[in-house]
């Protein structure tokens, strides 16, 4: 009788491979491919050209329309309506410009001002020749060169814009994500951080002011974008970076918007949510040093008392 454990491990092996495959390689770039990062470069969207004016630009912005439906808190320009009339007018509360300068790209500011669904990449979902306009309501221009105002209006957002190097975690997370996604580790909702309420009756009003702003919410997007406060653990942070660039290369077809952030930004918005999907990360970094420390200090004492009980015996 020949010997069948050759066959017998051939077949094992064939089985493993193919089982890993599946499971690992096959896995990885079909249900969940890599994506390469576009650098955030945006280079499906127009150069700025011009050389924009400021002041110029403040005209525009004051005269263009935009206080219809944005705040400018640092001009003075509150919101025309509170969050949840927002949402039930265009689907997502418009987000307040006074930063809009320092978080975003400045091709696509000048992208989303001239056409919003373009810049967002939600072509697919609003069609202007299907009649299926963008909620965001594009610039048309004042009667001069149409460019010259796009950059004059992207120069007034920056310029009253903080430093990007002043853009905190939080404020990157609430500008560029909050107004959909809500983070329950922090307390935030897509309205606003929770409050801590003296009276149960405040507190449930603010729920259900929660509760409608995602009704509307719901219909603009399809669903209701997920809790984030856990994201950073179940998903690497090549993902959600490129998710954050460009969320079609990930879920073709998808509703997210392409956010249009810039690459410093993102890596804020990263941040924010380690810090909220791991409360003690920077605790346990500082404690992990000092355990690294210790050892080695241990080992140095340890080697020196080895000598010196060796000593006399070599």
């Amino acid at each position: 009788m020949k010997n069948k454990e050759p066959l017998i491990l051939a077949v094992v092996v064939f089985f493993s491979l193919v089982t890993y495959y599946l499971v690992e390689p096959y896995a990885h770039h079909v249900m969940h491919k890599h994506v390469e990062s576009e650098n955030f470069a945006y280079a499906d969207l127009p150069a700025i050209t011009k050389t924009g004016n400021a002041a110029n630009g403040k005209e525009l912005v004051m005269n263009a329309g935009c206080a219809g439906c944005h705040s400018i808190e640092k001009a003075g320009m509150p919101a025309p309506m509170d969050a949840v009339m927002a949402a039930q007018s265009y689907g997502v509360n418009p987000p307040d410009l006074s930063d809009a300068g320092a978080i975003y790209d400045a091709k696509f500011l000048a992208d989303l001002i001239k056409n919003p669904a373009h810049a967002l990449k939600v072509e697919h979902k609003y069609d202007a020749a299907q009649g299926k306009m963008h909620p965001m309501v594009p610039f048309y221009g004042m009667g001069g060169d149409m460019d010259q105002e796009v950059a004059d209006m992207v120069a007034y957002l920056q310029s009253i814009a903080i430093s990007p190097a002043d853009v905190t975690p939080k404020i990157a997370f609430e500008n560029a994500c909050g107004r959909c996604h809500s983070v329950s580790y922090e307390k935030w909702t897509q309205v606003g951080s929770k409050p801590a309420f003296k009276h149960k009756k405040d507190e449930l009003a603010f729920d259900i002011k929660v509760l409608e702003y995602q009704d509307s919410l719901k219909a603009y997007m399809g669903k209701l974008p997920p809790d984030l406060s856990m994201y950073i653990r179940s998903r690497n942070e090549q993902f959600i970076s490129t998710l954050i660039e460009n969320p079609q290369n990930h879920l073709a077809g998808t509703a997210m918007p392409r956010v249009g952030v810039t690459a410093d930004t993102a890596d804020k918005v990263i941040e924010y949510m380690k810090d909220a999907g791991d409360t003690k990360r920077h605790e346990r970094e500082s404690v992990g040093m000092n355990v690294m420390i210790y050892i080695v200090i241990f080992a140095i004492f340890a080697l020196l008392w080895k000598k010196q009980v060796w000593r006399d015996l070599h």
